[in-house]
């Protein structure tokens, strides 16, 4: 059985007296950043000199460069994109470590498919959020918790564990709790809900509603209907309550004999074979290959992938809707 870490088992006392250097302010970053000094931390970042720079200084910090940031730290959090991670690590990161350093990622990607190579004198670990880095900030602020994966790749002081249950417990994870894993299953399991379980969500959402427009239903109820309203996110919130079985029981008998009735059909669309392929790519490292390969490439089919699913009539639906609820 995992090993579930809660807020009594952890201390900030491996962090006291560390700096901590954040090298990216995006995504996980930003919030990442705010969560640890608001937690009492010293806190540097390193960006380049964008929008995300701006909004760090609009923040409070003082921004220099990533490779400044990586000297500085002797906590380093790399919070850069995946396919970005590798190049910029040998040429701003690697020479800046020193011995006894912690480097700590937000994802396990690079290092489960082998892109990247350490000094043997650092600690190396992983502190990885379940969750959109805009809910890290939202959730701490609300002095909520949220899950984490953490794990220890390398160890060479024996205070590995320490520090990333430290660095959990400072981002407000463990006011829920974390759970160890390794870099690889983190990384696998994440790419396939990604990949399998997220798109099947979004072809149910988007054939749903375009069959109703089609049928003549007004948008804005539609779309309020289909998940809009927030009340798709509510179940699935209960289902993080309870399991996604146990909160069917907080629906009404019709709609709850309406969904149990349908299941089989369903089923029967085959999304085993697809979903049994999606895995093995992942686990082969056949996607990884692919999204670097992408990446150098300058991101033709990914930029063409994101303006085709913004021009279909569900997109066209959505943005409509929401500037009439919303303005």
């Amino acid at each position: 059985m995992a090993n579930i870490f809660r807020e009594e088992d952890a201390t900030l006392e491996p962090l006291e007296g560390k700096t901590i250097a954040v090298l990216g302010y995006g995504n996980q970053g930003r919030s990442q950043a705010l969560n640890l000094r608001d937690s009492g931390m010293k806190v540097v970042v390193g960006n380049a000199d964008d929008d995300y720079s701006a909004q760090a200084r609009e923040d409070g910090f003082e921004p220099t460069t990533i490779g400044e940031a990586a000297k500085l730290g002797d906590i380093v959090l790399s919070l850069l994109p995946d396919e970005v991670t590798p190049a910029i690590y040998r040429e701003q990161i690697r020479g800046n470590l020193v011995a006894g350093n912690t480097l700590v990622f937000a994802s396990g990607y690079c290092v489960a498919y082998n892109q990247i190579e350490f000094p043997k004198d650092i600690n190396v670990v992983m502190v990885a959020p379940r969750t959109m880095g805009e809910v890290v900030r939202e959730y701490y602020e609300r002095g909520l918790g949220f899950l984490s994966m953490v794990s220890v790749h390398q160890d060479v002081d024996g205070k590995a564990w320490d520090t990333t249950l430290a660095l959990a417990k400072a981002i407000g994870s463990l006011r829920d709790m974390a759970i160890e894993t390794s870099f690889k299953d983190e990384t696998e399991l994440d790419l396939f809900t990604e990949q399998a379980l997220i798109p099947a969500i979004a072809i149910a959402l988007k054939t749903a509603v375009e069959i109703l427009l089609e049928a003549g239903y007004d948008k804005i109820e539609a779309g309020l209907e289909m998940y809009l309203s927030g009340e798709l996110g509510d179940v699935l919130r209960k289902a993080g309550e309870r399991g996604f079985v146990g909160q069917s029981n907080l629906h009404s008998p019709t709609s709850h004999y309406g969904t149990k009735s349908r299941l089989d059909r369903f089923d029967a669309l085959g999304m085993r074979p697809v979903m049994e392929k999606i895995l093995a790519e992942v686990q082969s490292g056949e996607f990884a290959r692919e999204w670097s390969a992408e990446q150098v490439a300058g991101y033709p089919y990914f930029n063409k992938l994101k303006q085709d699913f913004e021009k279909t009539a569900f997109a066209k639906a959505e943005q409509e809707i929401l500037k009439e609820i919303r303005g």
